[in-house]
């Protein structure tokens, strides 16, 4: 008999179950003859803010641009410098850099692979205009003694919560803990469209207003350009099939936290560490990011035996080619540890259990 196959992820399966309400919204948005920031977009947009217990939320094209927007509605101009980490793809990076400022790498926690407060402090110059911490794998990161830290110095805090749609710390959902806040609507992201979308949430109206007007030329009525802006929208029907969707997020996240039990239940290997959990917080498994010494031979057994997996990340931003001239710092340990440890198992709300299981026996039957 063949192995059972696992996917890493299945969004066939995701689309099986939500079919019909996923096609007529489709339809209802092509009958509709409007097809850009029109109601579905207004209707998502304060959906998803209440969701998330946020005041306002803006609706952008890629959870990239709901950063770069973010630094550039805070002001955050050519020669700044922003406190992030290395170990969560480029993404970040590449928005910063895209605004012209500096990203400044802080190393991470050893636990939750998160920004240490500790280490962003020693990184404070009078050129920090922000800090920029990553809620990564579907945890948030410490945030009570970083915006600590972003008080004392007057700077703003900008959460890239692209990894984190439902995760919190204490009764606070991500999207509500900093100045501004950044999701990504990529399809794998726990709350996923069918193609590309971002939003910016604010609890200062304000702020908000000014990430639409840039969103949209700088224009604050048709024809009518006030300040440099973009075109970064999210448009209408990633908008009404992410409306359909989002009634089922809570759902599928406790659905991710379940399998993430069994995980923590069945896997018993010595030589592989699972993904620890912040105290009081709530994880919501994005991926499920085991740590192994021997990494790529993991990785290599569990492919033989059908089982898919990922590197979240490989390689820290600053050791990416496109941003060697850039001479970024790189004296972050705890992120370089992780970044060759790191592997992804399967993990969505369709996996079935016995595929969890499968999965779990095949990692305990690694041989370091």
């Amino acid at each position: 008999m063949d192995a059972l196959k696992v996917a890493f992820c299945d969004f066939a399966a995701q689309y099986a179950v939500l079919q019909s309400e996923l096609d007529a919204a489709f339809r209802r948005v092509c009958a509709s003859g409007w097809y850009i920031l029109g109601r579905e977009v207004a209707a998502f947009e304060e959906e998803f803010a209440l969701w998330c217990g946020a005041a306002q939320g803006v609706g952008v094209a890629s959870g990239t641009d709901a950063l770069r927007l973010a630094l550039m509605a805070l002001d955050i101009n050519p020669g700044a410098e922003v406190i992030t980490a290395a170990n969560a793809g480029v993404p970040t990076v590449a928005a910063i850099v895209l605004q012209g400022a500096r990203p400044v790498f802080a190393d991470v926690e050893s636990g939750s692979l998160t920004l240490s407060t500790a280490d962003a402090a020693r990184r404070i110059t009078p050129r920090t205009r922000a800090l920029l911490p990553i809620h990564l794998y579907g945890q948030c990161a410490d945030m009570d003694p970083l915006l600590d830290l972003a008080r004392q110095h007057h700077i703003p805090v900008i959460e890239d919560a692209c990894q984190a749609h439902g995760a919190s710390l204490g009764p606070r959902r991500a999207g509500t803990l900093g100045t501004l806040a950044c999701f990504s609507f990529y399809p794998t992201k726990n709350l996923g469209a069918v193609g590309d979308g971002g939003m910016v949430l604010a609890q200062d109206k304000g702020l908000a207003d000014r990430v639409r007007q840039l969103r949209d030329y700088g224009q604050s009525r048709k024809f009518h350009q006030e300040i440099l802006g973009t075109n970064s929208r999210l448009d209408e029907l990633q908008a009404a099939l992410l409306r359909v969707k989002l009634p089922h997020l809570t759902a599928w996240n406790q659905r991710r936290i379940e399998i993430a039990r069994r995980y923590r239940e069945l896997i018993h290997n010595p030589a592989v560490s699972l993904p620890a959990e912040r105290p009081g917080g709530t994880h919501v498994y994005h991926l499920y990011a085991v740590r192994c010494a021997r990494r790529d031979a993991l990785a290599a057994h569990l492919a033989a035996q059908g089982v898919q997996t990922m590197m979240h990340y490989p390689l820290p931003a600053y050791r990416q080619e496109a941003y060697r001239d850039l001479k970024l710092n790189s004296d972050c340990p705890e992120t370089e540890r992780a970044c060759a440890e790191v592997l992804s198992l399967p993990l969505y709300p369709e996996l079935r259990d016995d595929e969890v299981a499968h999965v779990a026996a095949t990692v305990n039957s690694f041989k370091p």
